[in-house]
Formats: structure tokens, C-alpha cells, sequence
């Protein structure tokens, strides 16, 4: 079931899921990039040989949690980040590009509430982020792996749900987006499926856009595109 990861940042060996739901795209990093994952991973970066966070100390104080996987180059962590400032914010990404764009960006801007891992987001969960510490999980834009055959890449699938299950608090969120329908709809019934979890909308309904969730460039690409947008928020219950 499981096989080596070797994290893109300190090169340690971990055990991963077989089944991946990523595959690492083409780092070609600018120099501003480079130098940021160099000269500011310390006081941003999060790494998984640290083991299980201890987020007060993280973060210096007890705001609630929220984390987000697969930020790509960080446009709706940072502008999160920027405009709720009672909230912490731990962003998961393995491209490293996209993570050194998100360590300028938050220097840029001063922010204190922010830190990131550059890893695969099931194995921060199982090694890094305690129970019931999350006030949400976000995951917006997924890669939908469009081929029914890589279908069983998808994230978004009965076993994930409840790992994030697991780290959220007692009325925690799971919110996800997609620009993809069909995602959508496996999102959906995944969803309805799952133990523990209940729909913000009604049972099998799709959610609004929260005004908390900030537009990025890849939705206005796909909005260009004539995609319809789908979010879906589900709470955690005991």
C-alpha cells in the first residue's frame, strides 16, 4: 500500500500512499524564487521531520487553524492571510516555485499568520498536523485527472476525507472548488457518503462562493473559459 517519498526540501525518505494524486510539474524557478526558498524558508517554512506541530508554538499564539493543500502559487493564501488576521494559515504545496512565489509574497507583505510545508499534503496530515486542530481544511482547484483511468488519482476520495476528518475540530469545514464538473459531482458524492460529515447547504447541494474565498487567476482563466465554478463546504460533527 504504501512505497518511498522523498521531500522535495530536506531530502528525507518518507512513507507515502502509492497512489499519488500529484506528479511534479517542470520547477523551473525564477531567480527571486530561488533565493526566497533559500533566504526565507527559515522563518516561513515548515518541514515534515519535525514531526507532529505544536501550533501555539508555531505560530506564538492560540488563533485557529486553517490549512490549505495545493496553494500553487499562493494568490488565495496570501490575500486569506492579509484580510483575516485572527486566523493562522498553513498553506501545502509540493511545487517549489509556487512556494518560493508564496515566501516573497508573504515577506512582502508582513505576515505573521502564514507558514507553508513543501510536501504532499497526505503526509503532512499523518505526520505533522495534530487532531482536531483545524478550524478548516481548503483545498480549491484540484487537479481534476480528467482520464477516467487516473480517476483513482483523485484526492478527493472516501480515505482522504476522513484523514482530514480527523484534524478537524468539532465544526470544523472541508472546503473545496473546482472548475470541473464532473470533479464536482465525484466531489458530491464522495461527500454525501462520508461519516461524520454533513453539507453547509443541504444534502447534496453545492455552496455559494464564500465571500472569505478570494478569486485567483487559474477560476478567471477558467471563467474565461465558460467553466462553471462548484464549491463545496462540509462540517465536521461528533
Amino acid at each position: 500500500m504504501f512505497n518511498n517519498h522523498v521531500s522535495p526540501i530536506d531530502g528525507i525518505i518518507y512513507p507515502m500512499r502509492r497512489i499519488r494524486s500529484f506528479v511534479r510539474r517542470s520547477e523551473r524557478m525564477t531567480t527571486a524564487q530561488k533565493k526566497a526558498l533559500e533566504q526565507k524558508w527559515e522563518g516561513y517554512g515548515l518541514r515534515v521531520n519535525a514531526g507532529l506541530l505544536k501550533l501555539e508554538q508555531v505560530f506564538g499564539n492560540n488563533h485557529p487553524v486553517i490549512l490549505e493543500i495545493g496553494f500553487g502559487m499562493g494568490d488565495s493564501l496570501i490575500t486569506m492571510a492579509s484580510t483575516m488576521a485572527e486566523y493562522n494559515f498553513i498553506g501545502v504545496e509540493v511545487y517549489k516555485p509556487g512556494v518560493g512565489q508564496l515566501l516573497n509574497r508573504a515577506t512582502a507583505a508582513g505576515l505573521e499568520n502564514i507558514r507553508v510545508f513543501c510536501d504532499d499534503a497526505v503526509t503532512v496530515l499523518h505526520q505533522c498536523i495534530p487532531n482536531h486542530s483545524l478550524s478548516k481544511v481548503l483545498l480549491f482547484f484540484p487537479d481534476p485527472w480528467h482520464k477516467k483511468k487516473h480517476h483513482k488519482r483523485r484526492l478527493v476520495q472516501a480515505p482522504f476525507v476522513q484523514d482530514i476528518r480527523t484534524k478537524l475540530i468539532v465544526g470544523g469545514s472541508f472546503h473545496m472548488a473546482t472548475d470541473w464538473q464532473p470533479y464536482a459531482e465525484h466531489m458530491l458524492t464522495v461527500m454525501e457518503a462520508a461519516e461524520g460529515f454533513s453539507s453547509s447547504q443541504g444534502a447534496g447541494q453545492y455552496a455559494a462562493q464564500p465571500s472569505f474565498r478570494p478569486p485567483t487567476k487559474f477560476q478567471r482563466r477558467a471563467e474565461n473559459k465558460r467553466h462553471g465554478i462548484w464549491d463545496l463546504i462540509y462540517h465536521y460533527y461528533e
